[in-house]
């Protein structure tokens, strides 16, 4: 139990140093990410009114895909929710995972999709 309770601990900091960084605006929104180990999800928010504008799950996607390339997939999903409302740019924040593997291609299908960050 100590284990894990000093893991939340390590990763709850590193999310506050990069959520310290970065605030998303109507104009600008954040795109958040949280990946687990069944699915990953996307989020487009507005920091100032706390609202979610757009999301985006690995649920949607219609087929099985490794998880990179369901990232790089996911990140084009959330780019046309973006385009549909609107939002041409955002402020992408990793959380507390290292800007590798299917946080990146997440970044990366994004700017395919036309986000910008």
């Amino acid at each position: 139990m100590d284990k894990n309770k000093a893991k939340n601990q390590r990763q709850a900091r590193r999310h506050g140093r990069v959520r310290a960084k970065i605030s998303g605006s109507v104009e600008t929104p954040r795109l958040s990410v949280f990946r687990s180990n069944r699915g990953m999800f996307l989020q487009l928010i507005d920091d100032t009114e706390g609202k979610t504008l757009a999301s985006a799950s690995s649920k949607e996607l219609k087929k099985a895909l490794p998880k990179t390339e369901a990232g790089k997939e996911l990140g084009k999903l959330i780019a046309e929710k973006a385009k549909a409302k609107n939002i041409a740019a955002a402020v992408f924040d990793r959380g507390a995972y290292k800007y590798h593997g299917r946080v990146k291609a997440a970044a990366e299908g994004a700017r395919e999709g036309g986000l910008k960050f």
